[in-house]
């Protein structure tokens, strides 16, 4: 029988601990619960952003679980921030940092304190694969709970609404008061945002990797069914420990297998290849980009969901949720069924009982009528991403697109030229300097991406960047562009004018340009000074791989 205090004892017990026990009885530790295995329940909450708002709730049901178990549970939090505040901000450089910061807390509180398990608690895109990373690095039994969905807002609209609406209102297709209304009435509680947007997306591939409980990925943040998802997670990780399954038992390449074919069964975000590498590297898995293209050639797309979409993840809640998706996709071969879980089976087992969605739903398409019948997430590849780029491609906005070059440095210098009337059909946005290194921290586009739709021109022009995108993103877009600009790739000596082909079909991002003028080019380039020589962000900076390696820092 495995030792279910192995951490835990070394800290609390024998008469030369009793320092350490002294400690913990002002914390509320009674004499009998240092016989008990003790189980960290690391919680995201902050005021924030609504995302999280709520998961000091959520961590107090978790506790309950734990301790009724007979375990004994320890809260502790770490950090979020907020894209959506962020966004379009020198601020949403931290962004990604922030996700290497809650991996790095997570797993220095756990190995400090001793804790035999853990639960974590994520409502925000960067503190989910935030959370696996730290659970991975750490391997103790350990579940993660999703801290769930918001709730349409008013007329069916959520962040990328407003974001659409700035878009408009310089468009002069909507006035000041709409503007106001929206941004008003759009986000109307707690809960992560509405559509299948990065959380949505990372939420429904922890759950398919294994490491969250069946249907924690759809949930509504403010409910019955999320609070009882959460006492059974505090109760399944003392089940882990009695079975001494970790998370490297669970999280393998068979399983990462399973995540992707989700998340492009959902239509799921850019940012889920940027993810899925890093936790599979904190995993010790060998998954690189060129796995999503392998498996996305026989993985169709089918939920109609937003942002490419029409319908939001409470929807997708209120006919079921991911559980009948991924029944369908086992019974057609798509999953891996021998993969185990942290309920302590496997996911066919876990699976075994799901009832199919009802005829008369819309979100999830049949097999035999996709909406795409492959992948919507493209790795590229050519002399303007050797070592690749991601695209999203739904299918709705063409298979390739061919443009002239409209260059511009950093996010701001875009924005504002696409707000001004700057960029006309036949265009190709190219954002760069924005990379892990370069930018720092690699921003998100979607204040661009959603100017683009607002002035209509979502069907005219394309963006490339060696930043990344928002969930929420949608239309001809190509991110992740490695080298990045700043480690001279090409991407830094791309003129204005320069012909650009996007090839969806045969995977290529390629620059029109013959190869003696992109070599002179090159070297008559010179490196740009970095933007931060102290903190986070330089840190960042200096130790993070590229891209297409996850922008891992180990």
């Amino acid at each position: 029988m495995p030792n279910t205090r192995k951490h835990s004892q070394q800290v609390v017990d024998g008469f030369e601990r009793a320092p350490s026990r002294a400690m913990l009885y002002p914390v509320g530790f009674k004499k009998q619960d240092f016989n008990k295995p003790q189980v960290g329940i690391a919680s995201t909450w902050s005021m924030v952003t609504p995302c999280n708002m709520h998961i000091d709730k959520l961590a107090k049901e978790a506790e309950k679980g734990v301790n009724n178990a007979a375990g004994k549970a320890v809260i502790f939090n770490t950090i979020t921030i907020s894209d959506g505040i962020s966004m379009g901000s020198e601020g949403m450089k931290y962004s990604l940092v922030s996700r290497e910061v809650i991996a790095d807390s997570i797993e220095t509180v756990v190995a400090c304190q001793g804790f035999d398990g853990v639960v974590a608690i994520g409502g925000c895109d960067k503190n989910m694969p935030g959370c696996i990373i730290g659970l991975a690095r750490l391997n103790r039994p350990s579940i993660f709970i999703y801290g769930g969905t918001i709730k349409p807002g008013k007329n069916h609209t959520d962040i990328v609404s407003v974001f659409e609406a700035v878009g408009k209102y310089a468009n002069n297709t909507i006035d000041a008061i709409e503007l106001e209304n929206i941004e008003k009435n759009a986000i109307p509680g707690a809960g992560s945002c509405g559509g299948m947007y990065t959380a949505n997306t990372m939420a429904s591939a922890i759950e398919a990797l294994g490491m969250s409980l069946p249907n924690s990925s759809a949930q509504n943040a403010i409910s019955t069914d999320k609070n009882n998802d959460c006492i059974r997670a505090g109760s399944a990780v003392l089940n882990l420990l009695e079975k001494d399954i970790k998370p490297r038992d669970i999280m393998t390449l068979p399983a990462f297998e399973n995540a992707i074919t989700v998340v492009i069964a959902l239509g799921g975000s850019t940012n889920a290849v940027l993810h899925l590498i890093a936790m599979a590297n904190a995993a010790g898995v060998a998954l690189n980009i060129d796995d999503f293209n392998r498996i996305g050639k026989n993985v169709p797309v089918l939920a109609d969901l937003k942002p490419s979409g029409k319908y939001m993840m409470s929807e997708l809640v209120a006919i079921g949720g991911t559980l009948p998706l991924m029944k369908m996709l086992l019974d057609a071969g798509m999953l891996h069924g021998s993969c185990m879980t942290v309920t302590g089976q496997t996911l066919a087992e876990n699976l075994k009982n799901v009832k199919p969605y009802t005829d008369s739903q819309k979100i999830i398409k049949p097999l035999n009528n996709p909406i795409k019948k492959d992948s919507h997430l493209r790795i590229l590849r050519g002399n303007l991403a050797k070592e690749g780029a991601v695209a999203k491609i739904t299918g709705k906005e063409g298979l390739s697109f061919k443009g002239q070059a409209k260059c511009f440095d950093c996010e701001e210098e875009a924005l504002l030229a696409i707000l001004n009337n700057k960029i006309s059909k036949g265009d190709v946005i190219v954002i760069r300097f924005e990379g892990p290194a370069g930018g720092p921290g690699m921003r998100e586009m979607l204040a661009p991406t959603s100017a683009v739709m607002g002035k209509n021109l979502g069907n005219g022009v394309a963006l490339i960047t060696d930043g990344r995108f928002s969930g929420g993103t949608h239309g001809f877009v190509v991110g992740h562009i490695t080298p990045e600009a700043f480690k001279g790739g090409v991407l830094a000596v791309v003129e204005d004018g320069d012909e650009i082909l996007i090839d969806a079909q045969n995977n290529a991002l390629e620059l029109l340009v013959k190869q003696s003028i992109i070599d002179k080019r090159l070297s008559n380039w010179i490196q740009p000074k970095p933007n931060y020589n102290k903190g986070v962000l330089a840190k960042f900076a200096k130790l993070a791989k590229s891209a297409s390696e996850g922008a891992v820092t180990d």
